[in-house]
């Protein structure tokens, strides 16, 4: 019995189920967006402005003290256009859908989905929150559990809870964890693919993502301190001197002397420190202005810290200066949001397709190049992604 020829949308849709599938990090984060962006040509630069819950005090007494407002938002903008380019011929159309995805879709795909995995990866750039030894892969389940203990500090919802670690974490954590007494199910599933499963930790999943990134600090240098006091409710921005002729770099995390961090419900300090994190590069000539997530105190309804920053306060810097850390992520899922835009399907080409499946937007286009005698294919995806909650966020340095 002859094979049915292949259509275009049967070829898009396989083609999306392997994306998704394919995903790691990606998977697993808020996708609630999707919908905004459904729209036929949507263009890099789309941006949709999200509104974050609001905050306010709770006062004592039967009077009635009235609050405004403290309405926040974020935005999410598409930004990103990945393709990858693949040929395939009449006669192959003529496969079986699963060979055809086997051999001509999968090896493909799965790279698509790799660079959008690392590109969300970079998510790290936003959260300061942050647990582990820089230049020790992590290995107990205690490091684990201080990233749980991160998460409800700062009032993140219980579940969903995820963890994505590069090869190097997985491999050390499941060695190192091997002794404890994990159901039997759990057990059995990482001593036969080397992976851990669901439910363990208080994680809804612990996954090995390929993508997580590498971060290298800024040169910083010196016996840092705060130069000026910092006074303003919301301020973004700190300056700090003592560095002499060094950079910053974004994601580079930082202390302050007897700044701790506060729970968003209770606004009471959690006994840490808190973890300021770069938010743009910086050139510092002894001193530097560092812009930071907007500061407020233990009094204001959006508080972030007991007190702010003041002059002549210790700075200490995460990690070794110029040193590469691996920067495995620790999220609720709500912390960081992920959508892609509908893109437009050209007229005049041999095939074309664009399929849609739970908010993940694929479309493949195939013309023929009359020069080269050639039917060259691509296969494109347009998102863009938001750190939304980076409270709900934690690095896992490596």
């Amino acid at each position: 019995m002859s094979n049915s020829i292949l259509t275009i949308d049967m070829i898009t849709r396989k083609a999306l189920e392997i994306l998704e599938n394919s995903l790691v990090l990606t998977r697993t984060v808020n996708r609630q967006y999707d919908d905004s962006f459904a729209v036929e040509g949507a263009k890099i630069g789309s941006t949709l402005r999200i509104r974050l819950p609001d905050r306010a005090l709770v006062t004592d007494g039967a009077a009635l003290q009235v609050q405004d407002d403290n309405e926040q938002y974020t935005t999410l903008t598409v930004s990103s256009q990945k393709h990858i380019g693949v040929n395939f011929t009449t006669a192959e159309l003529t496969m079986q859908l699963d060979d055809f995805a086997e051999r001509v879709l999968k090896p493909r795909i799965s790279q698509l989905a790799s660079s959008i995995d690392a590109d969300v990866a970079n998510s790290f750039k936003y959260i300061g929150n942050s647990v582990g030894t820089p230049g020790t892969t992590p290995a107990t389940s205690l490091v684990l559990l201080q990233a749980q203990q991160k998460l409800n500090e700062n009032a993140a919802v219980m579940q969903p809870r995820y963890a994505t670690v590069n090869p190097a974490a997985n491999a050390a954590l499941i060695e190192g964890m091997k002794g404890l007494f994990n159901p039997v199910s759990a057990i059995s599933k990482q001593f036969k693919n080397g992976m851990f499963g669901e439910g363990i930790l208080g994680y809804d999943e612990l996954n090995m993502s390929q993508s997580i990134k590498q971060f290298t600090t800024g040169s910083r240098t010196g016996t840092v301190t705060v130069s000026t006091t910092v006074t303003a409710e919301g301020s973004t921005s700190i300056v700090l001197t003592g560095l002499g002729s060094t950079v910053i770099k974004a994601g580079d995390v930082f202390t302050i002397g007897s700044v701790f961090a506060v729970n968003p419900q209770t606004r009471e300090s959690t006994g840490s420190l808190y973890q300021f994190v770069a938010l743009a590069d910086v050139t510092a000539s002894t001193t530097a202005t560092v812009t930071v997530p907007a500061m407020y105190s233990a009094g204001q309804a959006l508080a972030t810290v007991d007190a702010l920053p003041v002059s002549g306060a210790a700075v200490t810097f995460l990690g070794a200066a110029s040193t590469q850390y691996p920067q495995n992520l620790i999220y609720h899922r709500d912390a960081i949001s992920f959508a892609t835009a509908d893109l437009l399907l050209p007229q005049g080409v041999d095939m074309a397709s664009r399929q849609v499946h739970n908010g993940i937007s694929l479309r493949v286009v195939r013309q023929y190049d009359i020069n080269n005698d050639r039917l060259p294919c691509r296969i494109d995806v347009l998102y863009g992604y938001s750190v939304i909650r980076p409270q709900m966020a934690v690095r896992l340095w490596g």
